[in-house]
């Protein structure tokens, strides 16, 4: 769609080594990685945006929002515009981070409860949502979930019960996901979610840039349509 050739999965994978877009100012549009997936990219003074339609109404797009260029792509006017052409919806905007992966076993005993065939923990079913290849691992008082999300990328999310807060154990959790992993791993962490974020940051998450997915409304087209 840019004509350079780029795809969604190469920024994601470049990014995931520490190779962001360069800091040029300009934004990159690219193709979706899935049918399921199309949103913004947002890193320092480069903006990738993924979706499949024409790229020159996305430039007319973002060229409308009448804001400073490096901040149109994330600009509410751009996303509600977004959301009406591609009748998808988004929630927030995300805070996105990534850690490399940890040798050895994760820092607390797990015992997987979900894998890729079957719904199992409810966690790990609504994250199937979002993502292929979930796989769930339940602690003492928390749950660590991991699925191959935006462009193939491997995304964790952790969920901690009510009565094991203030523990440390988000931390302890985020930080299994790097051991489970055998590759960069991704978090995305609404901006508001203060002690989300803090865990993240303590297990050794960098953050990279933001995100808006937009999902969804309804099924995906039948083949022919």
């Amino acid at each position: 769609m840019t004509g350079t050739g780029t795809t969604l999965r190469a920024v994601v994978e470049a990014a995931g080594r520490g190779v962001p877009p360069a800091p040029d100012g300009s934004v990159t549009i690219v193709r979706q990685h899935a049918w399921r997936d199309a949103g913004v990219l947002a890193f320092t003074a480069h903006s990738v945006v993924f979706i499949d339609e024409d790229e020159d109404w996305v430039r007319a797009a973002l060229a409308a929002v009448g804001c400073d260029p490096l901040a149109a792509a994330l600009n509410p006017r751009f996303l509600a515009v977004f959301g009406e052409r591609t009748g998808r919806s988004h929630d927030t905007v995300d805070v996105l981070a990534v850690a490399g992966p940890l040798p050895g076993p994760p820092p607390l005993p797990l015992t997987e409860v979900s894998g890729p065939s079957g719904p199992g923990h409810p966690r790990a079913a609504a994250a199937r949502a979002r993502r292929d290849g979930v796989r769930a691992w339940e602690a003492r008082g928390g749950v660590v979930v991991l699925g191959r999300g935006v462009g193939g990328r491997l995304e964790v999310s952790v969920e901690v019960d009510e009565e094991a807060r203030h523990q440390r154990l988000g931390g302890r959790l985020a930080t299994a996901a790097r051991h489970l992993a055998g590759g960069p791993v991704w978090a995305q962490v609404a901006a508001g979610n203060a002690r989300s974020l803090r865990a993240f940051l303590a297990a050794g998450f960098r953050p990279v840039g933001a995100e808006a997915l937009f999902t969804p409304r309804a099924a995906p087209p039948r083949a022919g349509r």
